[in-house]
Parts: structure tokens; C-alpha cells; sequence
């Protein structure tokens, strides 16, 4: 089991420049990649693309620079980003409107780091490149890895809660039956009706087989094995996760809405609050 959460950051010498690669990874529902590349490299943004696929899902932020060995930025032109800014800052203040990220969106803009002396890489360099990339990928794989593992670990702990709430339930249900039989010969007594005691059975236990939350319990519990089973699984399981979550919790409510006993309601509190908190970090996993 994996997060989608993950790090990475990578810097090599190649050439006369030094090339740091930095991917960072968050929870997304479909697989969303920004690129942020030198203009020498402009032509390789499906290629990365291409290899950042293989993070499968999330937000997946890439970010390429390059800088001389003797520490000066390339491809950045001042010239025009200060154009930028001295042309739509006058217009934010006229519409009474905060400045705040407006370089951040100017140094989106790819003419912002246009520069007429950068040329095409050579090949030896891009393969470099590749490889460096290509490490940081595997990085970020790894911290997603060691962070699903924290949230399975939490998973386990919240889900062997339930299990635990739901192998109390058996042992309020014999009592569960006296109090409906005993509760409605109370009812027959205040309306003074004499009633038969076959008949009275027959009643009682179609009422009874209302209220019965045994489908419930095996359902639920078939649930939290499918849910365990998959947590061990090495693929993206978010999404299966969640609908099983989802699943679990229709049969916890049904058995909340059916119990008509206290100490099962009180069970059943427990074991929602506890599927909750597995839910609230759903959204992180692969």
C-alpha cells in the first residue's frame, strides 16, 4: 500500500551545468502533471511525462532547473519579467485586487524563461538527463511506500477496533430478544388485552426477524477481511479501499437502525467513529 504523498529531490553536475530535478506528489483523483522545464528542453515535456506516469495518481508537481557551474541561473529573462510585472501590477491595484502570487503566475509564463542563447542539448546530456529523473522517480516511490505503510499501520489499528466492537454484539442479543418480548407484553398489559400465546409467538417472531442483525454481521465482517486482504496488496488500491469503506458502513448504520438496544448502539458509535477516521485518510492513498 502506498501514499500518494512523496518527495524527491536530485541535483548532478553534467557539462558546464548543474541540473537539479524536484518532484513532489499529493493526493489528487486522477493522475495531474505540471511541468516546469529550461527552454532547452522544451521538447522533452512529453517524454517526462511519459516517465512521470509511472507515479500512477496524484498531483504531481516536476520541476527542472538548470544553472551554471559557476552559480549563474540560465534561460531566465528579467528583462521581460519585469515587463510583466510593472504592466499588470498597476491594473491588480486598479481593481482593488491583492498582488499576492502575482510572480509566481508570471514565472509560469515559458517566454519568461526564454533565452535566444540557449540551443538543443546534446544527447549524452539528455540521457543523463533521463537518468536523473528516473532517480528521483524511484525516490519518490520509495517515500510513498514508507509513508503507505504509516497509514497502514493507523488502518489496522482503527479496523481491528471495529472487529473488536463487532464480536461484542453476540453477547447482548440473547438479552436484545428478552427486552423486545418482554417490552411488548408490557404494551398488551396497559391495553388490558388478553391475548393468545401462540398467536403472541408467531408475532414476536416477526417482529423479531425485522430487527435481526445477523445478515448485518456477516456482511460486515466479510467486509473487514476483504478490507485487510487488500491493504497487503501492492497496487493502487485507493479507490477499492474506499468502496469497501463505503460498504462497511451501510452495514454498520442498517445494524445501528435495527439494534433497539443500548449497549449494541453504543457499539455501533464506536465502530462509525472509527471507520471515519480510516476514511479521512483515504484520500492519501494510491
Amino acid at each position: 500500500m502506498k501514499s500518494m504523498t512523496g518527495f524527491a529531490k536530485i541535483q548532478q553536475e553534467n557539462g558546464t551545468s548543474i541540473y537539479t530535478v524536484e518532484i513532489k506528489t499529493l493526493n489528487s483523483k486522477q493522475l495531474d502533471i505540471m511541468v516546469k522545464i529550461p527552454t532547452d528542453l522544451r521538447d522533452k515535456d512529453l517524454e517526462i511525462r511519459t516517465m512521470l506516469n509511472r507515479l500512477e495518481r496524484g498531483k504531481i508537481d516536476f520541476t527542472l532547473t538548470k544553472e551554471n557551474i559557476d552559480g549563474s541561473a540560465t534561460g531566465f529573462n528579467k528583462e521581460i519579467a519585469k515587463a510583466y510585472y510593472n504592466e499588470l501590477k498597476p491594473f491588480y491595484d486598479s481593481l482593488g485586487q491583492s498582488t499576492t502570487g502575482l510572480m509566481d503566475s508570471i514565472l509560469r509564463r515559458p517566454e519568461v524563461w526564454d533565452n535566444s542563447q540557449d540551443t538543443a542539448i546534446a544527447d549524452e546530456t539528455w540521457q543523463k538527463i533521463v537518468a536523473q529523473i528516473q532517480k528521483a522517480i524511484n525516490t519518490v516511490d520509495e517515500t510513498r511506500t514508507h509513508e503507505g505503510e504509516i497509514l497502514k499501520t493507523d488502518f489496522y489499528k482503527h479496523v481491528d477496533i471495529i472487529q473488536q466492537k463487532l464480536d461484542l454484539v453476540p453477547q447482548y442479543e440473547a438479552e436484545r430478544i428478552t427486552q423486545q418480548k418482554d417490552r411488548l407484553r408490557k404494551s398488551l398489559a396497559e391495553l388490558g388485552t388478553t391475548v393468545d400465546e401462540n398467536r403472541f409467538e408467531q408475532e414476536l417472531i416477526y417482529y423479531l426477524e425485522k430487527l435481526d442483525i445477523t445478515e448485518e454481521k456477516v456482511r460486515l465482517q466479510k467486509h473487514i477481511d476483504y478490507f485487510r486482504e487488500n491493504m497487503e496488496l501492492s497496487e493502487s488500491i485507493g479507490k477499492k479501499l474506499a468502496f469497501i469503506t463505503q460498504e462497511m458502513g451501510r452495514e454498520i448504520n442498517t445494524m445501528g437502525s435495527k439494534a433497539n438496544h443500548t449497549e449494541i448502539q453504543k457499539l455501533v458509535v464506536i465502530m462509525k467513529d472509527e471507520l471515519e477516521k480510516i476514511k479521512e485518510q483515504l484520500g492519501n492513498i494510491l
